[in-house]
């Protein structure tokens, strides 16, 4: 038996709700092999952020190197990476492994409100890890900070898009949601702008969104598909994990990864 394999390069969330908890979460149900490479652990829960213990660049970039070496990966998923230390890290050895199907969720800011990234590893990001990157996915305050403009509108997303996918080389997905558009996604690529429709789920418990729809298109990157199906596969799948209405914890919960399966063991 032959399985496709992503890897993710993010931190641990310890209520398993985001991170690389719900990375391989993603990753097993949309039916590749997922491996790890941590680069950092937190302190959370469903109410916020309360620690954060970085690896150190050394033990990082030891990890990405066990993986290719022995399981090379078809797709690469990279998450919250705090420092610029661990930015440069990720991709210099992603350059001298050619990873490739390279999807970069820029994560800055938790569900919750607490701050993710330093001020220095926004520029390394810019400079060093996102023009390796297949497809970024921010969503509209990363996506201000990427491209330096206002985002408020459609028109403002369609701008900022361009901006980045031409300042940065990679495609990017910039994620809508309710304040500008039901839960609309705007994909600038080589191609040009296309946009993916969604329908708003009135659910409040969405920790972890980002780190799921990025490891969803790089599930489906690795098994193939183009970034266009990619893109739309995984927002199906998000969709569902979000109507499954899971409710746990005090504050923004998690989804339900495994909705809509049939596990005849459990």
């Amino acid at each position: 038996m032959k399985l496709k394999t992503a890897l993710t390069i993010a931190g641990s969330d310890s209520s398993g709700g985001a991170g690389i908890q719900a990375d391989l979460k993603t990753m097993t149900v949309n039916g590749v092999f997922g491996m790890s490479a941590i680069t950092a652990l937190t302190a959370q829960n469903t109410l916020g952020v309360t620690a954060i213990q970085e690896v150190t660049p050394e033990f990082l970039a030891q990890q990405i190197d066990v993986v290719f070496e022995d399981i090379r990966p078809d797709a690469v998923k990279i998450g919250m990476v705090s420092s610029a230390a661990l930015v440069e890290v990720i991709a210099q050895r992603l350059r001298f492994w050619k990873a490739e199907n390279i999807v970069v969720d820029p994560v800055m800011v938790a569900t919750s409100g607490s701050a993710l990234i330093e001020t220095d590893a926004v520029t390394a990001l810019k400079e060093q890890l996102l023009p390796l990157a297949t497809v970024a996915t921010p969503n509209i305050p990363e996506a201000e900070v990427l491209s330096g403009q206002k985002i408020g509108s459609e028109a403002e997303m369609l701008a900022a898009a361009e901006t980045i996918h031409q300042a940065l080389g990679c495609a990017v997905l910039l994620k809508g949601g309710h304040a500008i558009n039901d839960a609309n996604d705007l994909l600038w690529s080589a191609a040009g702008p296309k946009w993916f429709y969604g329908k708003r789920i009135d659910n409040p418990n969405t920790h972890g969104t980002g780190c799921t729809l990025s490891s969803a298109i790089a599930s489906n990157l690795a098994k193939g598909y183009t970034l266009e199906e990619s893109v739309a596969r995984a927002k199906e799948y998000l969709s569902g994990a979000l109507a499954a209405m899971l409710d746990l914890g005090h504050g923004r919960g998690p989804m339900c990864h495994l909705f809509d399966r049939e596990i005849p063991w459990v």
